[in-house]
């Protein structure tokens, strides 16, 4: 996440912020959540529904404060606010109440350890507990494990040299190993701020070594002015390949990064772990592994490290599985940071500028993946929770979420009711960046009901102050860009407010040391901070702590936010208060901790179960109707049934506050098993619009509790559109900062697209706007439409967007909080919404790969409409099973839950193949798109090539990879406690879906008749829909010639189809109909290939005998037999030996035995290297020999009858003994040339001046004829035959020709990359001196070709 002057937000899993500006948080994705935070709601303040008070700063009378005027107190109060939520006034009158005694774990982003007001607490204490990486995205695998030399070196897993501390104590003498990519380490930011200085840096290398070859080819020309000489020729063309070589580089220059070894001894008493840094330095000598300062698990000595001065980046480490894994933990955005800062930073200098609670102590859990940008995973959480419950903290603050498709539902969500019910945490989460259209609270904050959901409220002291506005709104708002409920279920959403932007710390490796923030992401730990006051001073006290308490009195406490029952579900029950909830629970001493458990059921029927009464469509708002609804008071798993249950009997008074329209019996009598009452809505008589009710319930014997449940109640009354063509105008709106209209409209039946209008006036300066759309449908997201318009001048704008017809939909306009603010002019706005629509008997198409086309009836319901139908197919998904599957338990450092149950993993192993290079996805139907709403615990994959480099990586929602053509294998991780649902999916079935090229994609034609995709005549291109008429037509399938070369039988083509035309504006969906706003899906299914009636059918012409035929088969038995026995002994390479030399005498001159035998030589180990290439060499001759070389050239010198099946026979094998005798060639020259180098006691990736020696050798002669002779068969510059063209440059010393040469090899041999190229590059640089290439390539090297695969 970067901080930007738009609102940043990640993609899928929203950090819910928003940054300096005025402008609103819009993700990526932007998460609009359906969301429940259990809803024990309102204000002692507001009467329980009588007058409600407005919020308003503390110490400020209502009234326009248009003169609100800061003193530099007030500002720095206003960049860290405090006195919105009371905080301040609490911690004067109880500076020993400042969090105290209490520990929150802050889920998130990671936290710096190193940022200032984070290192200790107001009593003195570490502020920072603990500090884990719960995704697994530091994690290091370091069970390799190696012994130190006699001088104490190692090689780490990087393949460099480390010397070990003699100092450090190490009993076992074992040192387990390994290595990680910096970057992976780093955020977007800090990787792309290191770069550019590394780029720098190296740049300058770079040139100093072009100037340096420049120089040396210019000192060769004036000395030779004519080149004739061929030696000199070919020097100069080695100097100019050098330059050229070293120009070329810096246009390639792509920094992977630094690899840093690690290191995990125990010495004794703890695991301990050392970092080489080395690669980070610029100075030499620094970041030597023997000068690291060992560190252990931080929880233990509480100790970090900073990677460099050039990062500034601090890290801390922590050992689990016995050694076996190491985590290097870093943060992956400044969030988490600037989130632990609100919650609880302290700064003794500044006071004004300290968190909320100064005085709590914080564990930070990383639930942001580094791997996945900031991503939460299911991983993640689960391990936040498990290291919550360990560390017996106090709260939990999550500013992460997302859109859920069920509420309060999912593996996590049943984890964090066992936390809170068992546990006691007392859970606080963002509810969203995603408004201010309603529906729009976000998973988990806003979703759960054990989870106290905060909206983001702004100040007049934070507008002037934080946000730097020339004039401030007159009283505090919502921001307007804060999540509104309700749920889908009708739950409240919001529980309560606090204020939502602050100044606050961030990592060091920012350069700076506050940034300002805004966004839930900032409410969340700003409420967290206050319940830190009240946990603070009930512990202090001997007060019970519980959530169930601490919840009903932050709701029954808030100041109302707004003046209309319909702004709760923007604020909740309003802003909190710590002085008033602290005075609240003062008097619950002595009451029991209970929840009030609500569902709700439409008389008659028994599902859905709801948790509020949501009455959203016209025809519920057209009738009475009855609502059973079950209360049930739910204590702490560790309750006594004789002393707290069994005595549970509370008299309560139902309240309503519309009796008119809501229902309920004056009194119910609870007891702990609960019990049931019935709610009677009538909307009949209600105007158009939003209207918000509550049934509440008050202690007979404890009114002044106030609320102990609410039932909200949310009636969205549509308004019909009537007129025909379907169209609806607002007109006049007038609009004022932070004014939000809300149109609730009828979407008519047969509508599947509208377009809209939006004409501003009234206003000199430029204007923002946010319009939302959404729409509520049953087991889906809710359907939601999001534009930001900027008004420069009154104008006009036009949008369209998809519908769905029948359902009621909210369009809400709001003029963004800060947008004008200082004008004093109002905005006019008229708004004209058109409902469009072709009504189809087929939504999603399926085309079953036979001849037949699709008949589609078209229909338009409301007005004439342009049927102008456009298919593409431009995805093929290629259906998987895995290949392998193993079932594992998982480590009980971080994965034992707390109810004791381990948690398992399954890995499942697929593979795939490209043709061509391609942009890969994986698709997994039953998994993907879903973290909260899942009851899978985890989903993680990773593409890798052979070499087990990692090209992609994701969880549930897949990202686009682009993969070059080669073999892959991904691995899918997968986790649970319970087996059972493990087992079930050890045969998931994965597809790859690849992009097609846009010269691949396939359109599909319309006809007329169905015999139109045969007969070729009667296509359909567009037609005018009249309502009430309909029209039919046919879509054909693909033709077989143009699918795409690589899909196979069973894969499916997918793409979109569109049938309408947008009146607004161009529209292409013609070209792609995935541009229209009404699209489909449709797909192909891929049919067997089509039989070939040749196949098979052989000639006789060229057929053996019998006795021919069992010759051959006799003899090839034979050498299978030889190319099957193992030489890894002595003994078995005498067998070996044995039977190849009885073969040759069996078969001599038969040039594939003598293949076979050059093959089995080639893998043998032998300790005496010259006689072995020598060996080599003797076997390459006797198969040289044994090829009538005339015979071959003059056969290739002829071209073969392809339809001649015997020539087809001979060419097969006349190609097969060409490249035999090539290979023979070829090994016999790389053999030439190694006994060269040995008999000069070098070996040749060592050597610093080969030519003197090749010169003098007797061998070059008999290199330079083998070289000629191979060269006659195949193409030198080949990657299969080019190491034996860069030994010979190599030879003559022209390193500059030889780089080029393996350059050129390196680009056509492709994927995946041959190591031994590479490990041939490196020599070549070390051998001419260029140390900064050198080190760029040995970095690569390990992302080439790492030693391991990552860990999950």
């Amino acid at each position: 996440m970067q901080t930007k002057l738009i609102n940043v937000t990640i993609v899928h899993a929203q950090l819910l912020v928003a940054v300096p500006s005025l402008l609103k948080p819009i993700s990526s994705e932007r998460k609009s959540t359906d969301s429940r935070v259990r809803s024990n709601n309102r204000s002692k303040n507001c009467g329980f529904g009588g007058i409600r008070t407005r919020a308003m700063p503390s110490g400020e009378d209502s009234g326009a404060l248009r003169n609100f005027k800061l003193n530099e107190s007030s500002f720095l109060s206003s960049l860290m606010p405090k006195q919105e939520i009371a905080a301040d006034r609490f911690v004067e009158a109880h500076p020993e109440y400042d969090g105290r005694g209490v520990t929150i774990a802050i889920f998130d982003s990671g936290v710096d350890p190193a940022t200032a007001g984070l290192s200790v607490t107001s009593e003195g204490k570490p502020k920072l507990l603990d500090i884990i990486d719960c995704t697994g995205s530091g994690d290091i695998d370091t069970s390799t494990i190696v012994k130190a030399d006699d001088d104490g070196c190692i090689i780490g897993t990087s393949g460099a040299s480390l010397v070990v501390n003699s100092s450090w104590k190490n009993p076992s003498g074992e040192w387990h190993i390994g290595c990680k990519l910096i970057y992976e380490l780093f955020t977007n930011t800090l990787t792309g701020r290191v770069k550019k200085e590394r780029k720098k840096r190296w740049d300058e290398k770079n040139q100093e070594a072009v100037a340096e070859a420049v120089k040396q080819l210019n000192e060769f020309d004036k000395k030779h002015t004519k080149v004739d000489d061929i030696k000199l020729r070919r020097e100069r063309e080695d100097l100019q390949n050098r330059v050229d070589f070293l120009h070329k580089q810096a246009d390639v220059y792509d920094d992977k990064g630094p690899v840093i070894d690690a290191v995990v001894w125990h010495d004794g008493e703890v695991w301990r772990a050392a970092l080489d840094t080395q690669s980070l330095e610029d100075v030499s000598g620094c970041g030597k592994l023997a000068d690291f300062v060992p560190l252990t698990n931080y929880r233990i000595e509480r100790k970090y490290g900073i990677f460099s001065k050039l990062d500034a980046c601090a890290f801390v480490l922590n050992v689990y599985d016995e050694g076996n894994v190491l985590s290097i933990v870093t943060d992956c955005s400044p969030h988490g940071t600037h989130v632990a800062g609100i919650t609880a930073a302290y700064h003794p200098k500044e006071p004004l500028l300290n968190g909320v609670a100064p005085g709590a102590q914080l564990i930070s859990c990383k639930i942001g993946d580094s791997r996945l940008g900031s991503m939460e995973t299911g991983t993640g959480l689960v391990r936040a929770l498990i290291a919550a419950v360990e560390h017996k903290c106090d709260l939990i603050n999550m500013s992460y979420g997302e859109a859920t498709l069920l509420p309060d539902y999912g593996r996590f969500v049943d984890l964090v009711n066992e936390v809170v019910n068992k546990h006691r945490l007392i859970f606080i989460s963002s509810a969203g960046n995603n408004g201010p259209a309603l529906n729009t609270v976000g998973a988990p904050g806003g979703t759960t009901s054990s989870i106290i959901g905060v909206g983001a409220y702004v100040s007049p002291a934070m507008a002037a102050g934080a946000h730097n506005l020339v004039e401030a709104p007159p009283e505090g708002l919502e921001y307007t860009w804060s999540s509104r409920g309700p749920t889908a279920d009708g739950d409240l959403g919001v529980c309560i407010s606090a204020a939502g932007g602050a100044m606050a710390p961030v990592p060091t490796w920012t350069l700076q040391r506050r940034m300002f923030m805004n966004g839930t992401s900032m409410s969340s730990p700003c409420a967290c901070g206050g319940v830190a006051l009240l946990i603070s001073a009930m512990k202090a006290e001997g007060l019970p702590v519980s959530p169930y308490n601490v919840r009903e009195a932050l709701e029954n406490t808030s100041v109302p936010v707004g003046g209309s029952p319909e702004d709760k579900l923007s604020a909740g029950q309003g802003l909190m208060q710590v002085d008033k909830a602290y005075d609240y629970i003062q008097k619950l001493r002595d009451v029991p901790s209970v929840w009030y458990q609500i569902k709700i059921n439409q008389s008659g029927k028994s599902t859905p179960t709801s948790r509020g009464i949501y009455l959203r469509e016209a025809d519920s708002c057209q009738q009475s109707t009855e609502w059973t609804v079950k209360v049930e008071p739910k204590f702490h798993e560790d309750a006594s049934n004789l002393d707290q249950l069994v005595p549970f009997e509370e008299c309560v008074k139902l309240h309503s506050t519309g009796e008119s329209v809501v229902r309920a019996p004056e009194y119910l009598l609870l007891t702990h098993n609960g019990r049931e009452f019935n709610i009677i809505v009538d909307p009949t008589n209600l105007s158009d619009g939003l209207h918000y009710y509550e049934v509440y319930a008050l202690d007979c014997r404890s009114p002044w509790r106030g609320p102990l449940f609410r039932i909200p109640v949310t009636i969205t009354k549509p308004k019909a559109v009537k007129s025909r063509p379907p169209l609806i105008v607002f007109q006049g709106m007038s609009f004022v900062p932070g004014h939000i209209e809300r149109k609730f409209l009828e979407v008519p039946i047969g509508s599947s697209w509208v377009e809209v209008t939006m004409k501003t006036s009234g206003f000199s300066t430029a204007r923002r706007f946010f319009i939302n759309s959404v729409q509520i449908s049953p087991l889906k997201r809710p359907i939601k439409w999001e534009n930001v318009a900027t008004f420069s001048s009154p104008s006009s704008k036009s949008f369209s967007f998809a519908v769905e017809g029948g359902r009621t939909m909210e369009v809400a306009i709001a003029q963004f909080w800060s947008s004008g603010a200082g004008s004093h002019e109002a905005t006019i706005v008229d708004f004209e919404i058109t409902f469009h629509g072709i009504n189809l008997n087929k939504v999603d198409i399926v085309l079953d790969g036979s001849e037949a086309p699709v008949r589609i009836d078209a229909e338009a319901l409301l007005s004439l409409e342009n049927l102008v139908p456009a298919a593409v197919l431009n995805k093929v998904r290629v259906p998987y099973r895995p290949i392998d599957a193993k079932l594992s338990t998982l480590s009980s450092d971080r994965d034992k839950l707390p109810s004791g149950k381990q948690t398992l993993a399954l890995i499942l192993t697929y593979k795939f193949k490209l043709e061509d290079g391609a942009e890969v996805k994986p698709h997994i139907p039953l998994l993907n798109n879903r973290i909260y709403d899942n009851k899978f615990e985890a989903q993680f994959y990773m593409i890798s090539d052979s070499n087990k480099r990692v090209f992609a990586m994701g969880d549930v929602y897949p990202d686009t990879a682009k993969l070059p053509k080669g073999e892959y294998v991904l691995r899918l991780y997968l986790r649970h406690d319970n087996v059972q649902f493990l087992e079930k999916m050890k045969q998931l079935v994965l597809f790859i879906q690849i992009n097609l090229e846009e010269k691949e994609a396939i359109r599909l034609s319309f006809y007329a008749q169905p015999d139109g995709p045969v007969i070729g005549n009667s296509s359909f291109s567009s037609s005018v829909l009249i309502p009430g008429t309909k029209e039919a037509f046919y879509l054909g399938p693909p033709a077989k010639d143009k699918l795409p070369k690589a899909v196979s039988t069973g894969s499916v083509l997918v793409g979109a189809i569109s049938y309408g035309k947008v009146s607004l504006g161009a529209n292409s969906n013609e070209k792609n109909p995935e541009k229209n706003p009404v699209s489909y899906q449709i797909s192909y299914i891929v049919p067997p290939v089509q039989f070939d009636e040749d196949k098979g059918k052989g000639s006789s012409s060229c057929t053996k005998s019998v006795a021919e035929q069992l010759e051959e088969e006799v003899r090839d038995a034979k050498i299978k037999v030889l190319s099957g026995l193992q030489q890894s002994t002595e003994e078995e390479r005498l067998e070996w030996k044995k039977l190849s030399a009885s073969l040759k005498s069996e078969y001599p001159k038969y040039t594939p035995l003598l293949a076979k035998i050059l093959e089995g030589l080639l893998s043998q180990n032998i300790e005496d290297k010259i006689q072995h290439h020598e060996e080599i060499i003797g076997a390459a001759d006797e198969l040289i020999d044994s090829v009538d070389t005339d015979e071959l050239a003059k056969y290739f010198s002829v071209k073969s009858d392809p339809d001649d099946e015997c020539a087809e026979k001979t060419k097969k094998k006349m190609e097969t003994t060409r490249e035999q005798l090539a290979e023979a060639l070829y090994q016999k020259g790389l053999a030439i040339a190694e006994i060269d180098l040995l008999k000069q006691g070098e070996k040749v990736v060592d050597k610093k001046d080969t030519q003197a020696a090749s010169d003098s050798s007797g061998q070059s002669d008999l290199f330079e004829e083998n070289f000629k002779e191979l060269q006659k068969w195949v193409d030198m510059k080949s990657s299969k035959y080019g190491t034996l063209s860069v030994t010979r440059e190599r030879r003559k010393g022209c390193l500059g020709t030889a780089l080029k040469v393996l350059s050129d090899m390196i680009q056509e041999e492709g994927h995946p990359p041959k190591k031994k190229f590479y490990e041939l590059k490196l020599s070549l640089l070390e051998q001419i001196g260029w140390g900064h290439l050198v080190i760029y390539e040995k970095q690569w090297m390990n992302v080439r070709f790492p030693a391991n695969l990552p860990l999950f």
